[in-house]
């Protein structure tokens, strides 16, 4: 393959998968074959876009609502299944509270939300609580809690699970 190629390629962030597929191209003119480079670079753009933002989520596991079992759910009149896999709650900048008894499925539900908003573009971010206030205190005694806080203002949903399973310290609690 041609260094050259190589070089640019990388500079551009295409990935290796792209080299693999630009001589594949069937094309007829060369705005043809423009058109189809662009369309791939494109696509693979949105790909690790898409797959940075499930990384920098931090799930412990990735969960969809294709095996989510809804019959379970009590959703309140004002929003249903739609609004929820939708998450049209973060757009409006509103706070959603799952609760219930252990092994219903709010990780699950909290995870598959999250999921979506990352492939819609959404910055997200998974804590569980005792692990988030883990990190509060360790800001606190660095005294970088308020550059710690303004981090968290970065997502655009903020997923944090497992309240009250685990007692939290007073100065964690605080």
């Amino acid at each position: 393959m041609n260094e050259k190629l190589v070089e640019y390629s990388k500079k551009l962030k295409l990935g290796k998968e792209f080299l693999d597929e630009y001589d594949q191209i069937p094309f007829t003119t060369r705005e043809e074959y423009l058109e189809k480079i662009f369309e791939i670079a494109l696509n693979y753009r949105k790909i690790n876009a898409k797959n940075r933002l499930l990384k920098q989520a931090r799930f412990d596991i990735l969960k969809t609502f294709d095996d989510y079992d809804f019959s379970e759910v009590d959703f309140p009149e004002t929003i249903g299944i739609e609004e929820i896999q939708e998450f049209g709650f973060v757009l409006r900048q509103e706070n959603l509270i799952l609760y219930g008894p252990v092994g219903t499925g709010k990780t699950h539900l909290a995870t598959a939300i999250g999921v979506n908003a990352c492939i819609a573009g959404k910055k997200v971010r998974f804590y569980k609580v005792a692990n988030l206030v883990n990190e509060l205190i360790e800001a606190y005694e660095k005294s970088e809690l308020r550059r710690f806080m303004s981090s968290l203002k970065k997502y655009d949903l903020l997923i944090c699970d497992e309240w009250g399973y685990i007692p939290l310290e007073t100065k964690g609690a605080e």
